[in-house]
């Protein structure tokens, strides 16, 4: 008799489910619950890029675009990121459009990383990295971060993490889970230990755009890495079009070139009514960024101090739109809380494990919801830990 197990690729076969998963999976049937376990914007994409898509089908541009994108958003990409951040690419040599930033993460990792070289990732941070590395067959090198730092990655933490095999170093910030940032003074200490290397750095700035207070920068932005940084970034996060799939990668000519052969075997090209949409949200989509971006802070000032009131202090996140909540001092594990919290009460979290073992004590919750939304979930947390 066939067995489908056994035809498995041995990299499948051992693949670990995303933590977020199980999470998702007790969702399925229950009614009333309130859950802050997606990073997805609660709004609908602004008006004027859905029109943009609408009007892109009714003209008929239904046929596949260049495998790179199309010319008009790779110079509107382009215009974007020195308007926005500073940075310089070409249109036609350093800019790929991609299916979702996540499409370009794992290009960029396929496209450098061969049999048993080492990729550095700090953690707790987002769940793909690591799968990723394993499936092109690198050693997943896991830097724990602390509290007492902030969870930022040190330049001490990540020079005792390299050595001869280190090909590439990935920097998730700002942070999810943890809504870290990194400054440029803090770019500037670790690009001076990169520069000791040979290694690429694969930095993921989908959250560029959603900072409070303080101004994105890219290690891109510094000379000495310009040329050894591959920029992912997107749309889902900063325009609220996360079902569009759009995301864009930057870097140099060659290291573009790499991930773009891969990428016109395993995509042909991103979505075309979602190219022309985003073209429409780079051009005149600014103000919706900052719409968003103010009522997200709104609603992170306002969780950060209610769960401070009700016993679960967190450090006020910086950047994208999440807290990570420290719950150890309650005597459970992360799973533990969480699930109980849903089986109890009716709110779903996201565990810290599930963004890396240093996650332990802490849980995710994500403000991309209504106010409404977090009040109640908050009133529902109060009631759980008081029962504690």
């Amino acid at each position: 008799m066939f067995d489908s197990h056994n035809a498995l690729s041995k990299k499948a076969r051992d693949l670990k489910p995303s933590g977020i998963r199980k999470f998702f999976d007790m969702l399925a049937g229950r009614e009333g619950v309130i859950s802050l376990t997606v990073g997805q914007p609660d709004f609908a994409t602004p008006w004027h890029i859905r029109d943009a898509g609408i009007d892109s089908i009714a003209d008929g541009h239904t046929f596949y675009t260049s495998n790179r994108g199309t010319p008009e958003l790779r110079l509107e990409i382009s215009k974007y990121m020195d308007r926005r951040f500073g940075l310089s690419y070409d249109p036609e040599t350093d800019i790929l459009v991609t299916v979702g930033a996540s499409e370009a993460i794992d290009l960029a990792v396929r496209a450098l990383v061969d049999e048993g070289d080492e990729v550095i990732i700090p953690v707790p941070s987002f769940v793909c990295y690591a799968p990723l590395v394993e499936m092109a067959g690198g050693k997943v090198v896991l830097v724990e971060t602390s509290p007492a730092d902030g969870f930022k990655l040190t330049p001490e933490r990540l020079r005792a993490a390299i050595t001869e095999r280190t090909k590439l170093i990935v920097l998730p910030y700002p942070s999810n889970p943890t809504g870290v940032i990194l400054e440029r003074d803090e770019l500037c200490a670790l690009a001076k230990v990169i520069g000791e290397t040979d290694a690429v750095v694969l930095s993921d700035e989908i959250y560029a755009e959603l900072t409070y207070g303080k101004t994105h920068v890219s290690i891109a932005s510094l000379p000495e890495m310009k040329d050894r940084a591959i920029v992912i970034n997107g749309f889902s996060k900063a325009y609220a079009m996360t079902g569009w799939r759009l995301g864009f990668s930057c870097a140099n000519e060659t290291l573009t070139e790499a991930m773009f052969k891969i990428h016109q075997y395993a995509i042909m090209c991103a979505p075309t009514v979602s190219q022309y949409a985003a073209t429409e949200a780079l051009r005149n989509g600014d103000g919706d960024i900052e719409m968003m971006k103010a009522e997200y802070d709104r609603r992170r000032k306002y969780l950060t101090r209610a769960l401070a009131d009700i016993g679960l202090p967190c450090q006020s996140p910086e950047g994208a739109f999440y807290v990570f909540m420290k719950l150890s001092h309650y005597g459970l594990s992360s799973e533990e809380f969480c699930e109980r919290l849903l089986e109890e009460h009716n709110v779903a979290i996201v565990p810290g494990t599930a963004f890396g073992d240093c996650g332990e004590g802490y849980a995710r919750l994500s403000y991309a919801y209504s106010l409404d939304h977090l009040k109640e979930a908050v009133r529902r947390m109060d009631k759980f830990v008081r029962s504690l």
